[in-house]
């Protein structure tokens, strides 16, 4: 019964596939689809399956599995507030304070109650005073060496790196790597008014080139910017009726996280005597921090399964950065994204006897242009999931998008979809399909894609 179960299907999905190759919308470009038995693991429908393609943000559903399988979903970063040097009897402290990262994406961030940058900045203030320290003979260093400093990965592109989807990934990230910035439109064809920034942008000179737009219009404004930057340049056009915030980059959030501490200390009557800066900034000036400190505090991150909620969720490109050198370095003692990918690859060719070839990985989320994935090998790393006692906790991270539970991806001309699904015969599906070089409107192209997928259904 099962076997005709598959056959109908195969017969409905390849229906639905010919349909979808005629509706003009691929005719300079390709699409591949893999649909695998969700219980067996075996192909129920395949084409061009064994082409890589770039992925968009359908990459992240690999970086999850992998650092599930990798770091467990119960695995925590831990960020330390320290201080080296001595605490005389005044209160003051001869020497400096450290916040000492280990690459948390999530420290500072809003997106949970305990990171949020308020509770941490009010709790190590308060540590620090409880630790008897009334003034700081020395600066608030923010140690970001862990990962060696703020980087994006090499293949990101420069219209991208600047905002903050593009905010690059550091050993001691902070607010997500992100401000916002509030602008005030004016007559159309005309500069926009740069009016506020949600973080104080100490030391960085915005130039504003952005131009007021037609009304509808939306947001196309782009920030250039690289880590270390002190310039961001701001360009494009905002809408003349638009009401939004701006998200941009931060080049070195290590080194706003020391600025911001500072001033919270100044705030609750601690004198900070010298300027904040950073690991990686003393490092740069042949200087480096004092191995003995005396630890104060340790603020632990949520639970990788929560992180991952909200990185499949919101498709946050920073959570995936960190956690593709989070394995890197835990597996193999290696912190660049070049390394930490290629680990990537042969942990899968040793557990799904996946070729490299299928996994040409550039990133941890997808935004790399130049990731190659075959929608095989999407499948089975997906297909594998279901086996895995964490599984629940993935497939609670996926959306549901058109009554399906799946990950999508977007990124110039690639668009994707990978899931999984059951059947109205009962028969579970596990699927990926990625579409490149589409012709036509983003929208009208999903569409057609929905269609497909519904074969499924």
């Amino acid at each position: 019964m099962r076997a005709s179960y598959a056959q109908s299907l195969k017969n409905n999905i390849d229906h639905a596939y010919q349909q979808f190759l005629n509706s003009g919308k691929l005719v300079n470009g390709i699409a591949s689809l893999t649909v695998l038995d969700g219980k067996t693991g075996q192909p129920i429908f395949t084409n061009n399956a064994s082409i890589g393609l770039p992925t968009a943000s359908t990459m992240k559903v690999i970086t999850s599995i992998t650092a599930l399988d990798i770091l467990g979903p119960n695995y925590t970063y831990q960020t330390k507030l320290a201080y080296v040097g001595e605490i005389d009897s005044l209160g003051v402290l001869h020497g400096d304070i450290l916040v000492i990262g280990s690459g948390d994406p999530t420290l500072g961030s809003d997106r949970y109650t305990d990171t949020k940058a308020e509770t941490i900045l009010n709790k190590w203030v308060y540590t620090i005073q409880n630790a008897g320290i009334n003034h700081i003979n020395g600066s608030v260093i923010g140690d970001d060496l862990y990962l060696n400093g703020n980087d994006v990965p090499p293949t990101w592109n420069w219209v991208d790196i600047g905002n903050y989807y593009g905010a690059g990934i550091s050993g001691l990230n902070w607010r997500e790597n992100k401000t916002g910035i509030t602008f005030s439109p004016s007559v159309i064809g005309q500069p926009v008014t740069l009016s506020s920034t949600t973080t104080p942008l100490t030391g960085i000179t915005l130039i504003n080139e952005v131009i007021t737009g037609g009304n509808g219009s939306g947001d196309n404004v782009y920030a250039y910017s690289a880590p270390y930057s002190d310039i961001i340049y701001l360009r494009g056009t905002y809408g003349r009726d638009l009401k939004k915030v701006i998200e941009i980059a931060v080049p070195d959030p290590a080194l706003e996280l020391a600025q911001q501490l500072t001033t919270s200390l100044s705030e609750a009557g601690i004198l900070v005597d010298s300027i904040p800066t950073t690991g990686k900034r003393l490092l740069n000036k042949g200087k480096r921090l004092q191995s003995q400190r005396q630890e104060l505090d340790v603020h632990r991150s949520p639970l990788l399964k929560d992180i991952i909620y909200w990185f499949n969720q919101k498709s946050v490109n920073l959570y995936g950065e960190a956690m593709l050198k989070s394995f890197g370095i835990i597996s193999h003692n290696e912190s660049t994204t070049q390394k930490a990918v290629s680990l990537l690859g042969k942990y899968w060719e040793q557990k799904l006897r996946i070729p490299n070839s299928e996994l040409n990985i550039q990133d941890g989320s997808g935004l790399s242009p130049q990731n190659r994935v075959t929608t095989l090998a999407m499948a089975k790393i997906m297909h594998y999931a279901q086996s895995r006692p964490w599984f629940t906790d993935f497939q609670k991270s996926l959306p549901e998008i058109n009554g399906m539970t799946m990950k999508s991806g977007t990124i110039g001309g690639v668009l994707g979809y990978t899931g999984f699904h059951r059947h109205k015969t009962g028969t579970p599906v596990t699927f990926s399909l990625l579409v490149n070089n589409y012709t036509g409107s983003t929208s009208a192209m999903r569409q057609e894609m929905f269609k497909l997928l519904n074969s499924l259904k």
